[in-house]
């Protein structure tokens, strides 16, 4: 795996450099935000982590100016902030995961792992329920002739509920499949982001296709409500 690493807490961004080459991987290093984005440019890398405050240029314009460019490198972001709201900007900017200072290192290469490991599945077949559409390649969805923006953790859920229609999925399940395994997340943030689609691909157009069985989980209704 080669990894870009983004941070200007010099110490602590060799001192993660040399656990990851310890296990094998190789790593660039910069320490603020536009040789960060320059680097991430130029491309080749597994997985970007990206502190968010960066000398330079903020790690948020950092994020939006590669996601703008059309770089799809898997972006970890890095910080101190640990509120709802700031992991919101980050996955509404193109983030693919949030991790907050101070971290395990054991659990950081778990999430870096796992984000390698799904960008090398490449994309999945267009998943259809009744009029609604979710294109993984195009990262578009749309319900009849209407295109509806998603963030990648609405996105990725999504894709999970629609591959599974009629089955019946706890909060836990989905948690560990769709934030993955090393997330350390409460369940309720599953709830919350069901919230989120229902918001989107539901009640604007008078459907229900997201339904919840009472003390198990949610259920996909596959004509989409």
């Amino acid at each position: 795996m080669k990894v870009l690493l983004v941070d200007d807490e010099v110490g602590l961004a060799h001192a993660i450099a040399r656990g990851l080459r310890a296990e094998g991987h190789a790593v660039d290093l910069a320490h603020d935000g536009i040789s960060g984005r320059d680097a991430a440019q130029q491309g080749g890398y597994d997985v970007v982590v990206l502190d968010i405050m960066l000398p330079g240029l903020h790690g948020y314009r950092v994020l939006e100016e590669l996601r703008g460019s059309g770089v799809t490198t898997p972006v970890m972001m890095l910080s101190a902030k640990d509120g709802e709201y700031d992991q919101a900007d980050a996955f509404d900017l193109g983030a693919d995961d949030y991790l907050t200072k101070p971290f395990s290192f054991v659990l950081l290469t778990a999430r870096l792992r796992a984000l390698a490991r799904r960008a090398r599945t490449g994309p999945s077949p267009v998943l259809r329920a009744g009029d609604l559409v979710l294109d993984p390649a195009r990262h578009r969805v749309s319900r009849g002739t209407t295109d509806i923006a998603l963030t990648p953790r609405e996105f990725a859920l999504l894709a999970y509920l629609m591959e599974r229609p009629d089955t019946v999925l706890s909060k836990l399940t989905i948690l560990q499949e769709v934030w993955d395994d090393a997330f350390d997340g409460d369940v309720n943030n599953v709830e919350i982001y069901v919230g989120y689609l229902r918001r989107k691909i539901d009640v604007p157009f008078g459907r229900a296709s997201i339904r919840t069985v009472r003390g198990l989980g949610y259920l996909f209704e596959p004509d989409g409500g």
